[in-house]
C-alpha cells in the first residue's frame, strides 16, 4: 500500500520518519518530498508498505498522531491524475 503523510516538521529526515513507520510493520520505501528550488522539504512524504494490514493498522494509530511538533495526517495515497 502507498502511504501518503502530511503535515511534517520540516526538520524531519526520512531516516526519521522510516523508523516511526517500522514500529508498525514492514516498509519498503520512505520518500520525503523536497523543493527543488530550495532544497528543502515540503512537509509530506510517501511510504510504501507490502502488507495492507500493517498499513490499515499504521494509518489508524498515526493519522492525528503529533510528531516533533506537528499533528500528521496519515492515509492512504490517492493515485495522481
Amino acid at each position: 500500500m502507498n502511504i501518503y503523510i502530511g503535515n511534517l516538521n520540516y526538520r524531519v529526515r526520512e531516516s526519521d520518519l522510516q523508523q516511526i513507520l517500522e514500529e508498525y510493520g514492514t516498509v519498503d520505501s520512505v520518500k520525503l518530498v523536497i523543493d527543488r528550488d530550495t532544497r528543502r522539504s515540503k512537509g509530506f512524504a510517501f511510504a510504501e508498505m507490502p502488507n495492507d494490514a500493517e498499513a490499515k493498522n499504521l494509518i489508524n494509530e498515526l493519522n492525528g498522531a503529533e510528531y516533533e511538533g506537528r499533528q500528521m495526517v496519515v492515509r492512504e495515497a490517492t493515485p495522481r491524475n
